[in-house]
């Protein structure tokens, strides 16, 4: 049993993503955690902060760290957070003389930001990935139906015939500026989080902005002053998964709606029903509607973690665990989803009545 329908045991097969769930699986969530306590330690000693010694002793500790997860949880449920546990479980793996350096000027939230930057990574690669394969979709179903006839319909009534084409491109030009966006936002996006207590690195002195700049190369990701407080760009990635999910659900609504007609649109497969086996439900149409709608909902309780009070807050910062990560779920979804919806479509519009008529 789950509490989550994305990882149900059967609702999974609906709703859930195995690429989602691996980016969010507290073994890759912790394998990121000690990606950064390795980098972190590479770069002080580059920079002369820690011993040369150290560094290499903190990264064979990380190469065979084995967590306590019983002590993980009860140590999360004791301190809000992870680090702190996972940090005292590492440190015994260290010898004496170089424990010091583990974690030096460093903070929880700069752990587990930076994992989760680590791990969108791959969402962002899975999402341009997905959104190309669609619009590769688009493109062929416009190629072999574009020519054909719809009847156009405005405020759900009949209105003038119009072309598959049209139809089509209403689909497929909102994914071409969502991947545009998608491009830009990558230009600055993920970032490394490095501010240490109060987000100043105080313990570093003037050495502090070198070693953040190599942190954030180590791990393959942007280079920025710390952002404890300042959440508009998690907040940002979130706006950009509902405006994708929504572009997937506009076109999941028209699939559904052409279904309801029976003789614009042929789908392949489609779902069944226990009381009428003569049924081919659009499930696939219907679950786009389904998540665009959840991520819009989802959206404005990113926004209400932007208030973050002060330099770090707890209750934020929890706020974006319980939500951000059914968002990325959601559209991994919808794009694989969508992919499928697309594929299965072997007739749209009627090819024998002309469109000006």
């Amino acid at each position: 049993m789950s509490i989550s329908p994305f990882d149900h045991p059967f609702l999974s097969g609906l709703l859930g993503s195995e690429a989602a769930t691996d980016w969010f699986s507290a073994s890759v969530d912790i394998a990121a955690m000690l990606d950064f306590e390795t980098a972190l330690a590479q770069a002080e000693a580059d920079e002369g902060l820690i011993a040369g010694e150290a560094a290499k002793a903190i990264a064979v500790a990380c190469q065979n760290f084995k967590p306590d997860m019983a002590a993980l949880k009860a140590g999360t449920a004791r301190d809000g957070v992870v680090v702190p546990e996972l940090v005292r479980q590492l440190r015994g793996l260290v010898a004496t003389d170089h424990r010091y350096a583990l974690h030096f000027g460093a903070t929880s939230q700069d752990v587990i930001d930076s994992s989760l930057m680590i791990r969108l990574k791959s969402v962002l690669n899975y999402i341009e990935s997905g959104l190309a394969d669609i619009v590769v979709a688009l493109d062929r179903l416009d190629t072999a139906f574009g020519g054909n006839v719809l009847m156009g319909h405005t405020r759900m009534q009949a209105a003038i015939p119009i072309t598959a084409h049209d139809r089509i491109e209403a689909w497929r030009a909102p994914l071409l500026r969502d991947r545009q966006r998608m491009k830009t936002f990558a230009l600055s996006f993920p970032i490394i989080q490095f501010g240490g207590a109060a987000g100043t690195l105080e313990k570093l002195g003037g050495k502090a902005e070198a070693v953040r700049q190599r942190l954030a190369a180590k791990l393959g990701l942007h280079d920025a002053p710390q952002w404890h407080s300042q959440r508009d760009r998690i907040a940002e990635f979130a706006g950009l998964l509902s405006l994708i999910t929504g572009s997937l659900g506009k076109t999941g609504q028209d699939i559904a709606l052409l279904a309801q007609g029976g003789n614009e649109i042929h789908l392949s497969g489609g779902g069944g029903s226990s009381a009428m086996p003569h049924k081919q439900n659009p499930v696939q149409a219907e679950l786009l509607v389904t998540l665009a709608r959840y991520n819009a909902a989802q959206l404005s309780g990113m926004h209400q973690a932007l208030v973050h009070e002060q330099e770090r807050s707890g209750s934020a910062w929890t706020l974006e665990w319980l939500i951000l990560p059914s968002m990325v779920t959601a559209a991994a979804t919808a794009l694989r989803t969508a992919a499928h919806l697309l594929v299965s479509i072997e007739q749209l519009g009627n090819s024998d009545v002309s469109a000006k008529s």
